[in-house]
């Protein structure tokens, strides 16, 4: 069969967007709106792809010269609908760990105006031993504040060469956190005044970002390729639906015309509403119920909805627990919530529960901690299944053999990938290692006030409760209590 590079022509545009991640969710949702805005619009402009750790996808995206296709799959209007679309908007991706030179020399194209990013919610951090002097710094801010460095003095303090950026990444004001690390280097790293003046100039957008994208379709790979009539080893699959909420003082309109090219793109001058929404009931329904359901034996998303036991477990948790310690129009949020629903039970979605489960710590401070303390604040009660999935989490956390950024968990003898920062992974094994009861584990995890921001041990009952919940795990397997909490229900 031949390959897609042989398939689909490739276009040559100016490179207009610098992107940091080239992994499947980003190709699956910004790229493939870029595509479109190509195809419908004048925008007229390609993506140059920043690989940000050393070891990714950059090979495999050059080997295909940036081509792939998307394989949207979903219902509407009550019809299933299959959708296939080679995307031409990826010119290239860079490794900065190897080709940094080039990498950075992009700060000085006079085409480049955005910047879009997904770098996982743990991505938007500061690194003390970030230096300017570095090649390249180890953190995206890092990274992020040497390339305007270079673009500043390139351009000799032009605030017509100032970028926008519009991170994707799942964190609460995510362009705000990333502007304020960036201000923290640039003040550290003693870059001036003048520097630190034209910053100003750029702009840091909020955004939100929803579409269901579970990547490469390994099962179906091949048939796919059979009926594109190539070989494309970048297949990302992903629903139909998406929806991009991006905050902002500015009007992008013009420069970024998602809505003359029919895309569900919104900008707003305050996104509270549809980030709450999105995070806590669709984010944190996944987060919420996926690690229990893994532990129990499921794999995807759409095995949860259907298992009876497990989805009396996710709808106990979103209509009573995570939808009553919000605020806002109840009914909207209800009717959210079931469209939700229906997305997980999407039978073309093979969203698999081990995708879900990376960088869980830092997914769950965001996702479902403002939930459960929230229907705490509000009830006065500590919502069940919230606090079950704490207690949940912990359980997937129980691996041996760290190494950097992933150890080895077993569920009913076999093995599976623990993934998350490697401070994380390491904490968990030694609390394991030291053969700790549940009740001491559970104690050590809540009191992490560098993973939730606070001592969880303060709210009342919440540490006895975790443990509980630990130790019935640990002692007789997760099935028993997930049929507790469903006759509880």
């Amino acid at each position: 069969m031949k390959p897609i590079t042989e398939a689909v022509k490739t276009i040559l545009r100016p490179e207009r967007v610098l992107q940091f991640g080239e992994g499947n969710f980003l190709r699956a949702f910004a790229d493939w709106q870029i595509d479109i805005l190509n195809e419908k619009t004048d925008f007229n402009g390609n993506i140059v792809v920043v690989q940000p750790l050393e070891q990714g996808m950059g090979d495999l995206v050059n080997a295909q010269r940036g081509l792939y296709t998307t394989v949207l799959r979903g219902v509407r209007n009550g019809e299933t609908v299959e959708e296939f679309r080679p995307v031409t908007s990826l010119s290239r991706c860079l490794n900065p760990f190897t080709q940094f030179d080039e990498y950075i020399r992009c700060a000085e194209n006079p085409d480049l105006r955005f910047v879009i990013s997904n770098t996982t919610e743990a991505g938007i951090s500061y690194n003390a031993d970030d230096r300017l002097s570095d090649r390249p710094q180890r953190s995206f801010p890092g990274k992020v504040t040497a390339f305007l460095f270079r673009r500043f003095e390139y351009f000799k303090g032009d605030p017509a060469k100032a970028l926008v950026f519009i991170p994707c990444e799942l964190i609460d004001k995510n362009g705000d956190k990333l502007r304020e690390i960036v201000e923290r280097y640039a003040q550290e790293w003693r870059l001036g005044e003048a520097f630190r003046a034209w910053l100003d100039s750029c702009d840091f957008c909020n955004s939100l970002v929803d579409r269901i994208v579970p990547g490469y379709p390994a099962e179906e790979a091949a048939s796919i390729c059979e009926k594109l009539g190539y070989e494309d080893r970048l297949l990302v699959t992903a629903e139909i639906f998406h929806l991009w909420v991006i905050e902002t003082k500015n009007d992008y309109t013009g420069e970024l015309p998602f809505a003359r090219a029919g895309l569900n793109v919104i900008q707003t001058k305050d996104m509270s509403f549809y980030r709450t929404r999105k995070v806590r009931i669709l984010n944190g329904a996944h987060t919420s119920g996926v690690l229990a359901a893994f532990l129990y034996g499921l794999d995807t998303v759409e095995q949860c909805v259907k298992d009876p036991l497990v989805a009396g477990m996710m709808k106990r948790a979103i209509f009573g627990e995570i939808i009553p310690g919000m605020d806002g129009d109840g009914a909207a949020l209800t009717q959210y919530a079931g469209d939700v629903l229906e997305r997980f039970a999407n039978p073309y979605i093979k969203h698999r529960i081990l995708s879900i489960a990376l960088n869980s710590v830092s997914k769950f401070k965001t996702r479902v901690l403002p939930s459960l303390t929230g229907c705490f604040a509000k009830k006065g009660v500590l919502p069940p299944v919230l606090t079950f999935s704490l207690a949940a989490l912990i359980a997937f956390y129980k691996g041996v053999n760290p190494a950097g950024r992933e150890m080895t968990g077993s569920r009913n003898g076999e093995a599976y990938p623990i993934q998350d920062d490697e401070e994380v992974v390491k904490r968990f094994a030694a609390l394991y290692a030291a053969s700790g009861g549940a009740g001491e584990i559970a104690a050590a995890v809540l009191a992490s006030k560098d993973w939730w921001g606070e001592d969880l041990r303060a709210y009342p009952g919440l540490e006895d409760a975790v443990s509980a919940y630990l130790a019935a795990i640990l002692e007789t397997g997760i099935r028993p209590v997930i049929e507790r909490l469903a006759a509880e229900s």
